[in-house]
């Protein structure tokens, strides 16, 4: 899989769980302690995001690290 391709799958799954909770990216922000502009770049597959962003993510949004992944 193109490196474009899994950013662009991870960042379509957050934007999923996110608008499954009404959240705005800010919101999501504020409750993962990671900027707004950093979110919508993850969202928009633009961000190759570290691991350990991807965990304040995922424990934001109440799920494992494991189910950001397509």
């Amino acid at each position: 899989m193109a490196a474009k391709g899994i950013l662009e799958k991870v960042g379509r799954r957050v934007r999923e769980l996110r608008e499954a909770k009404g959240w705005s990216q800010e919101e999501l922000g504020f409750r993962s302690d990671l900027h707004r502009n950093y979110i919508g770049g993850i969202e928009r597959g633009e961000r190759n995001v570290a691991l350990l962003n991807l965990e304040k993510l995922a424990k934001a949004l109440g799920v494992h690290p494991r189910d950001l992944f397509p």
